[in-house]
């Protein structure tokens, strides 16, 4: 069936992407601009487009993206896709629904989004969309198709407030998008939205913090994007650091705690096997559905906060049980000898080989591979693939259920492996920035570096800067870890994480940097415009101390 989600007379060119776009990191919030360096439609405008993909991914963060540019006047005209999608979706709901500025969002069987994206102009009136020849009927979405408690349709009504009221709203549009026939309650949140990634966000968390907007559920909070106690003597202007901690406090207000980290699964209070939780942040979500077999759908920027305030989301996606199965089976021939570098980069090709399938990786049962290194993996898969979880044999909760009946079986080699490998190394030998803590360092992982930088020195020209979570902070502190780190020149930041950090806290000077990070391998380019290299945790340790790194492929990978 042909749909279609947000409603709006609009017409421009036909822009079909090749693969799917995360717009946080990909798109430029100011222009419209794909600036994803690893996206076959790079560089390429959507400002004004009938954009289609097959569906988005990466970042929940892409909804607050999105509107953005509506607000701006950048945005496309429509998104079309063919598959499930919530991020952009969310996002148009919410230009529409609170500030006027709609992005028509349609559904289309893959016939008929084939049969668009070989035309060159396309035109949406009403519930029809035309392109030449092309005539389609577009469905509404049906009102009837979920099922509400009496708790829910007095929220619905207004019962308790507007803010609640739009809420809910968002709550059963989506709920009907993605199919759910009612509502599960939810046991504890975690919001993405509080990163400053322009002033959408800002306007979209104090208007509704205005409206009298509080969470119902203990709810967390991702990292921002200053460090909120000392952005000033780190030298963040005030026309930055200012709306972005307001950002925060406004989250606060409405009851989240402060935890600022998006790896909130580090936390000693963690989600359980089986537990219905409303999280968003791509890598949190993964690591929690793949690793701690809790239960929770990506929920875009502003529906984190909808769940949160309402205690309720759809029963939908990986909250059931028949969704979480297996779709296609990926079998990694691991090189004898590796590092851990090897995690992030499985990750990173897992998610290219399963976009929009949920994987089950094999090959790893024999591994030694632990929390940091499954953090790492989960992190980088959400970069290149859509999916919410994913399942290793031997080795995650779900590992060892079988895949759905005809699941296709994909060998990935070492070549892969090195492939990918030089597609993350692209910047050349000399590093002016070792970039540690995406997502945040846990207290191990900064054990381990205080280990490594033992006795040795960061360049002056090649500073190291480690992110890490308050809590870990703190504990990091206790243990003189931190005392340790500085008095090698290690630089400690809180509250941000490289996703969300901006100059000048990041230097800018440094023209390329070196991580241990999948994740931020692949979106750094885009985000920081800067050359990036990738390497193991040891690697980069010699990187802050000699200032450069040669291109070569690591042993294990030749």
């Amino acid at each position: 069936m042909d749909q279609v989600i947000v409603a709006h007379n609009v017409s421009g060119p036909v822009l079909a992407c090749s693969e799917g776009l995360s717009f946080w990191g990909g798109v430029n919030a100011d222009t419209g601009i794909i600036q994803d360096a690893h996206h076959p439609q790079h560089r390429a405008s959507l400002a004004g487009n009938i954009v289609m993909m097959p569906t988005s991914r990466g970042s929940c963060s892409g909804s607050g993206v999105l509107l953005e540019l509506a607000l701006n006047g950048h945005a496309p005209a429509a998104l079309v896709f063919h598959e499930a999608e919530d991020i952009l979706t969310l996002g148009a709901f919410i230009a529409a629904r609170m500030f006027d500025r709609p992005v028509a969002v349609l559904r289309l069987t893959r016939e008929s989004y084939d049969l668009l994206a070989a035309k060159p102009e396309a035109e949406i009136i009403g519930n029809r969309l035309v392109a030449d020849d092309l005539s389609l009927e577009l469905s509404p979405l049906d009102p009837t198709a979920l099922a509400l408690s009496p708790q829910d349709q007095a929220m619905l009504d207004g019962a308790q407030g507007e803010a609640v009221k739009l809420a809910m709203e968002a709550i059963f549009t989506m709920g009907v998008v993605q199919g759910a026939t009612r509502l599960t309650d939810i046991t504890r949140g975690h919001i993405d939205g509080c990163i400053y990634a322009g002033r959408a966000n800002l306007v979209f968390a104090e208007t509704i913090m205005n409206m009298g907007a509080e969470v119902t559920v203990p709810t967390t909070m991702n990292a921002i994007s200053v460090d909120q106690e000392n952005w000033r003597s780190q030298g963040v202007p005030p026309i930055f650091g200012e709306p972005a901690s307001r950002l925060a406090s406004a989250y606060v207000k409405m009851g989240a705690r402060p935890t600022f980290t998006c790896a909130p699964y580090l936390d000693d209070d963690r989600p359980k096997v089986g537990e219905d939780i409303g999280w968003s942040e791509s890598n949190a979500v993964i690591y929690a559905n793949s690793v701690l077999g809790a239960r929770t759908v990506k929920h875009p920027d502003f529906f984190d906060l909808f769940v949160a305030m309402t205690g309720r989301a759809p029963l939908s996606g990986v909250y059931l049980d028949e969704n979480r199965q297996a779709q296609v089976r990926l079998r990694f021939d691991l090189p004898e000898d590796y590092d851990e570098a090897i995690w992030p980069l499985i990750g990173w090709v897992a998610g290219q080989h399963a976009p929009d399938r949920i994987p089950l990786i094999e090959g790893l049962e024999n591994a030694s591979i632990g929390e940091d290194d499954l953090k790492a993996l989960c992190a980088a898969f959400g970069t290149t693939s859509a999916m919410p979880i994913l399942h290793i044999r031997g080795i995650t909760p779900e590992g060892d259920r079988t895949a759905k009946p005809g699941a296709e079986m994909h060998r990935v080699a070492r070549e892969t492996l090195a492939k990918a490998w030089v597609q993350l190394n692209s910047g050349p030998t000399e590093i002016d920035l070792v970039a540690l803590g995406s997502p945040h360092f846990s207290l191990s992982e900064t054990r381990r570096l205080a280990g490594l930088m033992q006795g040795r020195k960061c360049t002056a020209n090649t500073p190291m800067i480690v992110t890490l979570s308050r809590t870990t902070y703190a504990d990091a502190a206790k243990e003189g870890l931190l005392s340790t780190l500085e008095e090698a020149g290690v630089r400690i930041i809180k509250d941000l994480c490289w996703c969300s950090i901006s100059e000048p806290v990041f230097p800018p000077t440094a023209k390329t940097l070196m991580t241990n990070s999948g994740k931020y391998a692949h979106y750094a380019p885009g985000l920081s415009g800067r050359s990036v290299r990738f390497a193991s945790l040891a690697d980069c340790v010699t990187a802050t101390e000699r200032g450069h790194m040669p291109k070569d492929l690591p042993i294990w990978l030749q």
